[in-house]
């Protein structure tokens, strides 16, 4: 057991030297970095003092008081206590004065829709509500003190230009809302491209449509959906496409980029959006008289109460009950062209023999009179008292541009058109 102590210890002495020698040199290095060159007179001139010194005192920062604003819309059946509970008011102080003053009496009236903000503090007590009121101004319900003050503001309006693209996968109605373009506008793209689409018939999945329109805020809140500025549809492959242009002080109406107009003198359809029941034939089953006949006209099934529209410029010939027609209007038109509306429920508001309709107003409503197993509209088409297939004849143009206002139309109308074409790229590219 000794002779191993005492190799043990002798290794171990080889290993302190070991360490101490191989540490010198680190030793070095640190006393390198740690020592800065100095001059003897700067030693020399060297002092200690020793100096007390107090401290600056800080006041206590106080907490910044936060608020919150909240946004909500109108609910149909909506209570006062309701609103403020989605608005994340809790002041029952400020729900007392909401649901009785006369100056609230404008909140309580708002219809379903409208925009109410709320500022509140982090406690839920309500410092200021703002909505806009049913005219043109916006009113704030301000805290002062323990009670509520109200206060008129002129409303800040303003336009805005907004674009849409959509694509079809099922209907045009289904694309529109997917593409969040309001019905309004949905309503005018349909008229805009009726003459030359039939939307009943026509759409295929991938069509596509692009549609830059105005839509006016107040307050930074839209409320109304403006006319669309221009558009452009592809279906089947075929690219239309449209813009306004101010004809007179009074009138405009959409072109194509060649200057022809894009309302045809008549609507391919007098529903706005419906489906093909019974299409034009030479020989149908009757449904009704349960035996082979012509059928000279094409039936749109739709609910009764549908609006039904006139397809054009015209002067009422006949309103009122005809055999199988049931409650009919009779519209002439220029060119010697009669449109028939049969099977409907009532007729519109002051229709009468020899009245003047513009087109697209309203004639009737759709109905089962007459000899009709279900509710639907009996459209007819006659040119020289000889029924057409209204699906496929070729209807007349309207009127183009004005010769003498071409050239003003294509320098107004180039920039709207260069941005469909720079928004058609965008979105191939976003494709590709």
């Amino acid at each position: 057991m000794l002779p191993q102590n005492t190799l043990s210890h002798a290794h171990k002495m080889k290993l302190r030297w070991f360490v101490t020698l191989s540490t010198l040199p680190l030793l070095g290095v640190v006393t390198a970095f740690g020592i800065m060159p100095q001059t003897d007179s700067g030693l020399r001139n060297q002092k200690t003092v020793l100096e007390d010194i107090t401290l600056p005192k800080f006041a206590s920062a106080k907490p910044s008081a936060t608020t919150f604003w909240h946004n909500e819309r109108i609910q149909r059946g909506d209570t006062i206590a309701e609103l403020l509970r989605r608005l994340n008011v809790d002041d029952q102080a400020a729900s007392d004065y909401l649901r009785k003053s006369r100056a609230a009496a404008g909140l309580r009236q708002l219809a379903a829709g409208r925009e109410v903000q709320a500022e509140t503090d982090a406690n839920g007590a309500l410092l200021a509500l703002r909505f806009l009121d049913n005219g043109t101004s916006q009113v704030v319900i301000e805290r002062s003190g323990d009670d509520f003050k109200k206060r008129e503001l002129p409303a800040v309006t303003e336009q805005r230009v907004l674009i849409r693209t959509g694509e079809i996968k099922s209907s045009l109605y289904a694309a529109t809302d997917e593409a969040d373009l309001p019905d309004p506008a949905a309503n005018q793209l349909a008229e805009i491209f009726g003459g030359d689409i039939d939307f009943h018939r026509d759409l295929r999945k991938g069509d596509s449509f692009t549609v830059v329109y105005e839509m006016s805020y107040v307050n930074g809140e839209s409320v109304r959906t403006g006319r669309i500025q221009s558009a452009e549809f592809v279906n089947q492959g075929r690219t239309y496409r449209a813009a306004w242009f101010q004809t007179t002080e009074f009138t405009g109406d959409y072109y194509s980029p060649d200057g022809k107009s894009m309302r045809k003198a008549f609507l391919r359809s007098p529903i706005e959006f419906s489906r093909v029941s019974s299409g034009f034939s030479r020989s149908r089953f009757h449904p009704v008289l349960n035996k082979w006949r012509a059928h000279k006209g094409v039936d749109y099934a739709a609910p009764i109460g549908t609006k039904v529209r006139a397809t054009s410029d015209g002067v009422v010939s006949f309103v009122g009950k005809q055999g199988g027609y049931g409650n009919v209007v009779k519209v002439n038109h220029q060119g010697n062209f009669t449109t028939v509306y049969g099977h409907l429920s009532r007729f519109a508001g002051g229709i009468k023999k020899g009245q003047r309709l513009g087109q697209g107003q309203i004639v009737g409503y759709v109905g089962m009179t007459g000899l009709t197993s279900g509710p639907h509209l009996h459209y007819e088409f006659q040119h020289g008292g000889v029924q057409r297939d209204p699906l496929k004849v070729a209807l007349p143009d309207g009127k183009p541009v004005p010769p003498g206002l071409m050239e003003t139309f294509t320098e107004i109308t180039r920039d709207q058109f260069a941005r469909l074409d720079m928004l058609r790229h965008t979105r191939i590219a976003k494709l590709d």
